[in-house]
């Protein structure tokens, strides 16, 4: 066959044309597709299941849902005069009615009028590479459509639970984060299998429900946090009843009714659900990464632009949960809006991309916010200072107890919690913050600031913080240091 007639073949095998093509309609996504679309690019989203994504349906939203009534009650409970007005605890069908208002009823009808709204178009299938620049995607009805793109893919298939090889487990029907955050009942007991941020806040969630709730995790909880964060975290669990269990893992799980869970010190639990949070890995699995050179189910590589590497050109992105990088849908959603402007850009010639410019996601190396909204809340940015020594910073570390701020003694009586920075000595900025505390989320945006911006410590203690409130803590902390 001649080069003419390979072109013509080519273009008959396509049914449309189109700038870029985004992989994915999840948080993540609708932020890339949007960024590149405001510039003029014709822009296809595909999704397979629900416009929003994880987060809106079976993550973020729903699990924030289902703990924010239990931390409302305990606040009160913390305050003498509204405590006595509490005669009664969390109303769990309330409590999961508005959990479910929150997911609309698991129907994206509204954003799927948001991509339209924005003059995005809405494919709704399965897509998979099948060459360069080249996308096949199969409707819900099994009709296929070839897609020839111009500019850009964009793959933001997110990320899937891994479970475990215990034997039994994948029979007996365990609960995923999807099953534990659309749960239309609580259940009488609850085995969870985890000690990271999902099984840590589903546990508290559902305990404070009403279920009788067993936590088990081979080592501390919330590994790669300060120490403490993960301490004051259980303390707080074992007070709201769960069976916390440090050192132990499953060896068997059956189910027969209930499920029967063996475990690694011959003891043995039994529950009504178990579920898994061990955590999750990237969704590259059937999507065509063989056909551009990768390996399906392997893991994508991308610069700071989400430019995927390994394959010839730069018309191929990965952002969110699927590239590799951090998996926290705030952060995805950054990276996604840096690697739709540089699609944009690239679309109109070449583009410099320096770090911190528009273009380059250079804070998912230095600044990732993370908050675990548990009820003490943890929130972390940057290095702890284990790190900051790996990385052979001179370190000081300074620790200071929330409860002993004016705000904090305000919020609740007997506030408990604690707050570290880690200071790079030689270039005297903060490269770490944790706080672990009641309410203590809204402390952490300072904190990404100071890190981010590489306020000079001389400068951030001219930062006043107003009183009585708990970001008080930031001017003991500087005390504490030394200024």
């Amino acid at each position: 066959m001649s080069t003419g007639q390979e072109a013509a073949q080519a273009a008959r095998e396509v049914d449309q044309t189109v700038d870029v093509v985004v992989v994915g309609a999840g948080a993540v996504g609708e932020n890339v597709a949007d960024r590149a679309a405001r510039t003029g690019l014709d822009v296809v989203v595909v999704e397979k299941e629900l416009v929003g994504g994880e987060c809106s349906y079976w993550a973020c939203m729903p699990s924030k849902a289902l703990l924010r009534s239990g931390h409302a009650l305990a606040a009160a409970q913390r305050l003498p005069g509204a405590a006595e007005a509490v005669t009664g605890g969390l109303d769990a069908a309330k409590v999961l009615a508005r959990r479910t208002s929150f997911t609309s009823g698991w129907d994206d009808s509204s954003q799927a009028q948001w991509l339209d709204s924005a003059g995005l178009t809405l494919l709704r299938g399965s897509a998979r590479l099948t060459g360069p620049r080249r996308v096949e995607v199969t409707g819900t009805d099994g009709t296929t459509t070839s897609i020839a793109v111009r500019q850009a893919v964009v793959l933001a298939t997110g990320s899937v639970p891994v479970l475990p090889d215990v034997p039994g487990l994948a029979d007996a029907s365990p609960w995923t984060s999807r099953e534990a955050t659309s749960a239309r009942e609580v259940p009488g007991r609850l085995v969870v299998l985890g000690g990271g941020v999902v099984g840590v806040e589903l546990a508290q969630a559902w305990a404070r429900l009403g279920s009788t709730v067993t936590l088990l995790a081979r080592s501390g909880l919330l590994g790669g946090q300060e120490d403490f964060a993960g301490e004051l975290v259980a303390e707080a669990l074992r007070a709201d009843g769960v069976d916390v269990r440090l050192g132990v893992s499953p060896t068997r799980v059956t189910r027969d009714g209930a499920v029967r869970v063996e475990l690694s010190d011959s003891s043995v639990v039994e529950a009504d659900e178990f579920l898994v949070a061990t955590g999750r890995r990237p969704a590259t699995s059937g999507i065509g990464l063989e056909t551009v050179g990768l390996e399906d189910g392997g893991s994508l590589e991308v610069d700071d632009t989400g430019l995927v590497a390994g394959v010839d050109g730069a018309w191929l992105y990965a952002t969110g949960d699927v590239s590799g990088r951090v998996k926290l849908t705030h952060q995805g959603k950054y990276d996604a809006r840096a690697t739709g402007d540089v699609i944009a850009a690239r679309a109109a010639g070449p583009v410099e991309t320096p770090a911190w410019s528009k273009y380059t996601a250079t804070a998912d190396h230095h600044a990732v916010p993370q908050v675990v909204f548990t009820d003490p809340e943890v929130a972390q940015v940057g290095l702890t200072a284990a790190q900051a020594r790996e990385a052979g910073m001179d370190v000081k570390v300074v620790d200071y107890e929330i409860g002993n701020v004016a705000g904090a003694s305000l919020l609740a009586d007997g506030y408990t919690g604690k707050a570290r920075m880690v200071v790079d000595e030689r270039r005297r900025v903060v490269v770490g913050v944790t706080f672990v505390g009641q309410d203590v989320a809204e402390l952490l945006h300072a904190a990404t600031v100071a890190i981010v911006g590489e306020v000079p410590l001389e400068r951030l203690w001219h930062a006043v913080p107003a009183y009585p409130t708990v970001s008080e803590v930031w001017l003991r902390l500087l005390e504490s240091y030394g200024l």
